[in-house]
């Protein structure tokens, strides 16, 4: 029977999985909105097909966090404390794309929109970016010493080639997902214009995740740990990766957005796969490594939250899946728009 701990390791799996699948999107639709469109009118398109999503979508990372917080603590401590520069401009770079959202429209000059069409795409690019170089780091390792204590080079420890490497799969797949959630929702030449240029992204985000999984094999230990279920994962990931394409060349665009989530979402799986019974590797030693036991709350805790969790969680799903429902309708460039 599953224990509470592993029950909460899954519950915080499943809520990143849940924040890289749709927010991935978000991000996508953000950066290529700077890039795709050939007028302000097709902007207007692109930042619009977001509109009712990209705030709620951010729950989940919250979520996420909150969670890490309440059902293991020391991760949570070691983690943000570890990561305090990359979390902080994560962090600006989602605030910069929620003002830019409710500020480019506020006024007519050029001026104006090109400021906030920029901080749209920094604030698109550099969450992808930054959470993507912290989970590479995860599976690496990092010196955490017997106190639970984080004591990495921000050069070196955190940034280094694969983990940067990690950070631009993440944003290239993120700019698929988001070029196919555009074809999804729009009509026409923007449609068609989103389909190309996702199936031209294709190649060279395939040549990185390749590589990614390469220097995967040799710098850590996740495929020794778990080699048959990461081999499965990772044959999965490829089979969804080729789909995408297929689909998308079908102008299947809900098949195609699909098989890029899956992409998003399976990578995701694979670091806490990895990772078991693990949530930090120590690079140190395995002796220092922080593992559903020892970075955990106590058994009290994690009961009471589990009930209220079970509680709450229909409730924010349901509400969700019927915003989703309600704005589901393709957008067309001649209708008005408010961004």
């Amino acid at each position: 029977m599953i224990s509470l701990n592993e029950l909460w390791f899954v519950l915080i799996a499943v809520l990143f999985v849940g924040f890289f699948f749709l927010e991935g999107f978000d991000f996508g639709v953000g950066m290529q909105s700077q890039m795709l469109p050939k007028d302000e009118r097709q902007r207007r398109v692109m930042i619009n097909s977001i509109g009712p999503f990209w705030d709620a979508n951010e729950v989940w990372l919250i979520t996420g966090a909150g969670a890490m917080f309440a059902a293991f603590p020391e991760w949570y401590a070691t983690l943000f404390s570890g990561f305090y520069v990359p979390f902080v401009f994560a962090l600006f770079g989602l605030i910069l794309r929620g003002v830019a959202f409710e500020y480019r429209g506020k006024a007519q000059t050029a001026g104006w929109r090109k400021t906030w069409d920029l901080s749209i795409l920094i604030g698109s690019f550099l969450p992808p970016f930054l959470l993507a170089i912290v989970f590479a780091s995860f599976i690496k390792g990092l010196p955490i010493d017997g106190d639970m204590q984080m004591h990495a080079a921000f050069f070196g420890d955190i940034v280094n080639v694969y983990t940067v490497l990690a950070g631009l799969a993440v944003v290239l797949m993120c700019n698929i997902h988001g070029l196919l959630f555009t074809a999804l929702r729009t009509f026409g030449e923007l449609q068609e214009r989103a389909r190309k240029r996702a199936r031209t992204l294709l190649l060279p985000t395939g040549v990185l995740l390749l590589a990614f999984v390469i220097m995967t094999y040799f710098q850590t230990d996740i495929f020794e740990v778990r080699g048959v279920l990461l081999w499965a994962i990772a044959a999965l990931g490829l089979v969804a990766f080729l789909l995408a394409g297929y689909f998308s060349k079908q102008k299947r665009d809900g098949w195609a957005f699909g098989m890029t989530g899956a992409v998003l979402g399976l990578s995701v799986i694979s670091v806490f796969v990895g990772l078991f019974p693990r949530v930090m590797v120590s690079s140190l030693g395995e002796a220092y490594n922080l593992t559903i036991t020892n970075a955990a709350s106590g058994q009290y805790s994690l009961k009471v939250m589990t009930i209220v969790a079970l509680t709450m969680l229909p409730f924010v799903l349901g509400y969700q899946i019927w915003s989703y429902f309600i704005f589901h309708k393709r957008l067309s460039d001649k209708e008005t728009l408010e961004y």
